[in-house]
């Protein structure tokens, strides 16, 4: 009772401290989850209450799986919204830099599972228009690459980029499993992971053109992902 009743105290005073911050702002970008848990945000109404107040007139929402408080307090506050739903990342690929360097390998289980991976920046210029310009208030915008790819595929991109030789070593689900609880995620997003690898969505590996018609230019390609960042996957030099 005591630790749930200080995270209570500790979110309602975050959410007061915001009123000043909110002073002058005309747009506003949130996720619907907070934490390193990634527990649904639990202010949301509180924060869109704050948005209004101010006179906010633009918010997007960066969607982060199931609905959350949020999604449902932005969509009935009076201000202009914009849900993002971006598939994979391509930045989450930098998981993977320590034990290239280290040793030239990736261990990954699912490794045929099909990604429509999205560039990072993509995702900010959709929200960036989404936040200036008028004509996207009320949509919900699933934002993709322009290619699907597997994970064999990706270090393959990755091999060109960095010049060098990168071995894929597959893992039993029950590997994945054990490497995930000895890097303390819990059970639940154990169980997500493999749901979401193991049985990807449709939407996570249908491209769709967001990119190009919110931003007039085509979504970036992950072999430009992987050039961007070749030195993270270069190898170590010997002492």
């Amino acid at each position: 009772m005591a630790a749930g009743a200080a995270r209570a105290e500790r979110r309602a005073v975050t959410a007061a401290q915001l009123a000043a911050a909110f002073e002058g702002v005309e747009a506003l970008h949130r996720i619907n989850f907070g934490g390193d848990d990634h527990a649904p945000l639990q202010t949301g109404e509180q924060l869109v209450a704050l948005a209004r107040q101010a006179g906010v007139r633009r918010i997007t929402v960066l969607l982060g799986g199931s609905s959350t408080p949020l999604d449902a307090a932005v969509a009935a506050g009076g201000v202009g919204w914009t849900s993002l739903q971006p598939v994979e990342f391509m930045a989450n690929h930098l998981e993977w830099a320590a034990s290239i360097r280290g040793e030239g390998v990736v261990r990954e289980p699912f490794c045929d599972r099909l990604s429509a991976v999205v560039h990072e920046a993509d995702i900010a210029a959709v929200a960036v228009a989404a936040l200036t310009q008028d004509g996207h208030a009320g949509r919900k915008y699933t934002i993709t690459g322009p290619e699907v790819l597997s994970v064999r595929q990706k270090i393959g991109l990755l091999a060109a980029a960095a010049g060098r030789e990168i071995q894929l070593v597959e893992l039993t689900e029950q590997q994945a499993r054990e490497r995930w609880a000895a890097a303390g995620f819990s059970p639940e997003a154990i169980e997500f992971f493999v749901e979401v690898y193991g049985n990807t969505p449709k939407v996570g590996y249908t491209v769709v053109p967001t990119v190009a018609q919110v931003t007039g230019r085509p979504a970036r390609t992950f072999a430009q992902w992987a050039r961007e960042h070749a030195a993270a996957f270069a190898a170590q030099r010997a002492a």
